[in-house]
């Protein structure tokens, strides 16, 4: 699949709040799924750090990672959209215990309350698309979300049957 970003006109909460507006008025044509992981990173050296190489090497970060991936129903169609935010939290010394770097399905309500509406972390959305045909398909998608559209059976629907 070839990745393109999304126009930055649409920011991730409003691509979740129209997906949740969809799933609420029954079936979108779309699936999605939403997990989260923790994980341990090593802190990158700064100018301002006064610790030594030791000590620096001692430090990692607790980041929490959670994705959003949101494809039509209809395997075939060739595209989807993936939403990423990355919130990193506080330091970590060694002995403190650690999070499994294990990835834990969520919900697109806990993806939204946590993630996404909190406006904490670094967000990125990427669409991705097989061919020319499924592009133009998640273009139709993009524009029903950016000017917030929403039809009796669902744009997405029509979005994920031509492909």
């Amino acid at each position: 699949m070839e990745s393109y970003p999304v126009d930055i006109d649409i920011d991730p909460e409003q691509i979740v709040r129209w997906l949740m507006v969809e799933r609420q008025r029954g079936g979108t044509g779309l699936d999605f799924s939403a997990w989260r992981l923790n994980q341990r990173r090593p802190i990158e050296p700064s100018l301002e750090d006064r610790l030594g190489d030791e000590e620096q090497e001692d430090l990692s970060d607790e980041v929490t990672v959670a994705q959003l991936v949101i494809m039509p129903t209809h395997a075939g169609a060739g595209w989807r959209i993936v939403i990423s935010v990355e919130v990193e939290l506080e330091p970590v010394v060694p002995g403190e215990d650690s999070p499994e770097d294990e990835r834990e399905p969520i919900d697109l309500d806990t993806f939204y309350l946590d993630f996404i509406r909190s406006g904490h972390g670094t967000t990125a959305v990427v669409a991705e698309a097989e061919s020319t045909e499924a592009e133009a398909h998640l273009d139709q998608l993009l524009r029903a979300i950016e000017t917030n559209a929403h039809v009796p059976g669902g744009v997405s629907s029509k979005a994920g049957k031509a492909a």
